[in-house]
Parts: structure tokens; C-alpha cells; sequence
């Protein structure tokens, strides 16, 4: 299979999608967490319950349809072999944590890989829904859409006080984590995020990596999202978020031009050497390419290259991740392996765009 070809069946089709201010950010995602009235919690369930509340949503959701979200389908943990279930977590789709649980966690993705229902993973069920660049009150309506529809086929744990109820107590109330993926290059550069998170962690947020929880920021990649659920409406939570994404696209951006005035010819130096490494590297560990990704993408940003499309640190930092590169490559791949096949196959990106 071509690379062409791989790109165009291994990427989402919302990753290559431009929104409001993807310069600096590259997508906005609602997570809901629900329960089921009347089954324990996944944590304390045993296997014929777990099985139970995976056939609830087999018989009534697979193959349906809401909206735009089109032809649903269940994926089975326990039917994937583990290169395929990474492959599932580097795109975003599950999380860790699913792919590790009972043989009866699955997810509910649609067929433009915008919505993933996690089925057994802390919770009964985990709604999640993506959008391109900052729209987080969009995203907002579209996920509470889903869930009312969900809710019209199955009954969710819900106290009058509490909100609705979840396997960790920090998730009661709304259930909802609100985030945004931010590229913030010149914060990092500066060391201005350094000293951001702190403040961003008093109002009841948090920063965190790529794959949220106990992951490394890598290529100058930041979740940010909420912490608190319980006492605040949905709305209140992503009006406080949006907030503060907005202050940060703004510092990210006076901190662009800083850098420019200041050390253009440097920072116009930074960003070739990491184009050039990209473009001729034999062999490059995942960190490298991280951050030569960032450099690049914040060239394209910057106007110091064209016919490079912003889209490409998307597209990259999924396809280089491990997962992608066996089940590029058809075989279990060494780190050694995989650090040559990285390089091969952004130089091989990278030409796809040349000969255009």
C-alpha cells in the first residue's frame, strides 16, 4: 500500500480539517462520562454484568446513525491484537486505559471518526466527540445532541444533588471533561508556559500532554482541560476553559512575534535545520521527531515555508507514534526498527507534498 493510500484510510478525516485559530489550536474535544442504573460500576463488576451493559449498546447502536455521525460500529478489545488497539489510542479514539481492561470494553466509533463511545472503561460509557481548531461550544452542543439520544435507549445513574454519578469522584456532577490540543511553541521557547501552568492550575484546570493523564507534552503539544465537574453546568465549565485558551492563544501569539523581532534570524535558522533533519534523517527516535514537527509546523505558521500544509504536524504525529508505524510497516518492529521507518516514511511525507 502506498503512503498516499495509507494516509487516506489511516487518518481520521477531522484531523486533516482546518477551524477557528488552528494555529495554535489543533482540536477541541467533549468527554462525557455515564453510568447505567442498576449495574454496578466496570471497577467492581464482575464479567456477565460487563457483558450485559457491552450487548445493551451492540443491539441498540451498531449500525445506527445520529446526524452527521454516520453507520456506528462496535470495535471489541478483546477481537484486536495489541498493534491494532495502540493504533486505536495514537488516533485518539480510546484511551490507555480501555485497552487494557475486561474482554468486554469495546468502543462505539462512527464512520468520520469524530464521535468514540468507550464502553467498560471506568465508567459503563464514555462519549467523546472531536472538532478541528477551537470550538469548544460547538463541540459542547454536538456531544449533549449524542447524549440525549443515548439516553432515549438506556437509563443513566443520576441523583438529583449530585449530578450524574461516576466511578471516580472527581467526574460527579456534569460528568464532563472539556479540552483543547494547543500548539505553543513559543511559550515553551520562552519558558512562559512553565510558569503558566501553575496559575491555569488555580482556576481549576489542568495542562497535561498529548494523551491527557500521565503523558509527556511532546512536539510543544498541551491538553488543557477541566478539573472540576460537580457544582458547575456544562456551560459554566467550558465558558471558563474557553477563557483561558483564548489568554493563551493570545500570549502564544504576542510570544510568536516577540521572537520574530528578536531573533528572527535564529528562530528562521531553527526551523530549517529541523526541515532539513526531517527531509534527509535515516533514523529518528519518536522526541526528535516531535519536536523537528513542532519546528516545522511553526515555520509553516510563520511564513517561512509554503506548500507544506498546516495539517501535516496532525498528521505526523499520528502516523510517526509506534502503532502506526507496524501497522504501516505490516510487522512487530524493533525500536531500532521503528526509528528507521520513522525516518523513511516522513521523508516519503514529505515528497508526497513535493510532487504535487
Amino acid at each position: 500500500m502506498s503512503l498516499e493510500q495509507f494516509m487516506n484510510e489511516a487518518i481520521s478525516p477531522w484531523m486533516n480539517q482546518e477551524g477557528p485559530d488552528s494555529d495554535i489550536v489543533l482540536s477541541s474535544r467533549i468527554r462525557l462520562a455515564r453510568n447505567l442504573q442498576k449495574y454496578p460500576f466496570p471497577i467492581i463488576a464482575d464479567e456477565e454484568r460487563l457483558e450485559e451493559v457491552l450487548n445493551i449498546f451492540k443491539d441498540g447502536f451498531a449500525g445506527k446513525s445520529f446526524r452527521d455521525y454516520e453507520n456506528f460500529e462496535v470495535v471489541q478489545m478483546s477481537d484486536l491484537q495489541p498493534t491494532e488497539k495502540r493504533v486505536l489510542v495514537e488516533k485518539h479514539l480510546v484511551s490507555p486505559h480501555l485497552i487494557e481492561q475486561s474482554k468486554h470494553s469495546a468502543s462505539l466509533i462512527s464512520q468520520n471518526e469524530q464521535v468514540s463511545i468507550m464502553i467498560n472503561e471506568e465508567d459503563h460509557i464514555r462519549i467523546q466527540l472531536y472538532f478541528p481548531g477551537f470550538q469548544l461550544d460547538r463541540a459542547l452542543e454536538q456531544a449533549s445532541q449524542l447524549d440525549d439520544w443515548l439516553e432515549e435507549k438506556v437509563d443513566y445513574a443520576f441523583d438529583e444533588n449530585r449530578g450524574y454519578l461516576t466511578a471516580c469522584p472527581t467526574n460527579v456532577g456534569t460528568g464532563m471533561r472539556a479540552s483543547v490540543m494547543m500548539h505553543l511553541p513559543a511559550l515553551t521557547m520562552t519558558q512562559q508556559i512553565t510558569r503558566m501552568t501553575p496559575a491555569i492550575n488555580q482556576l481549576g484546570l489542568v495542562v497535561r500532554g498529548i494523551y491527557g493523564e500521565g503523558s509527556e507534552a511532546l512536539g510543544n503539544l498541551f491538553q488543557i482541560s477541566n478539573q472540576i465537574t460537580l457544582g458547575k453546568s456544562e456551560e459554566d465549565i467550558v465558558e471558563d476553559l474557553h477563557s483561558v485558551v483564548r489568554q493563551l492563544i493570545d500570549q502564544e501569539r504576542k510570544a510568536r512575534q516577540t521572537l520574530m523581532q528578536r531573533s528572527g534570524m535564529q528562530l528562521e535558522d531553527r526551523v530549517f535545520r529541523s526541515f532539513g533533519v526531517l527531509k534527509h534523517s535515516r533514523i529518528i527516535e519518536s522526541k526528535e521527531a516531535a519536536k523537528c514537527l513542532s519546528d516545522l509546523r511553526l515555520g509553516i505558521d510563520l511564513g517561512f515555508i509554503d506548500n507544506i500544509p498546516k495539517t501535516i504536524l496532525n498528521e505526523l504525529m499520528v502516523l510517526t507514534q509506534p502503532g502506526f508505524l507496524q501497522q504501516y510497516a505490516k510487522e512487530s518492529l524493533t525500536p531500532s526498527e521503528r526509528d528507521i521507518r520513522r525516518a523513511s516514511l516522513i521523508r516519503e511525507r514529505l515528497l508526497l507534498e513535493k510532487n504535487e
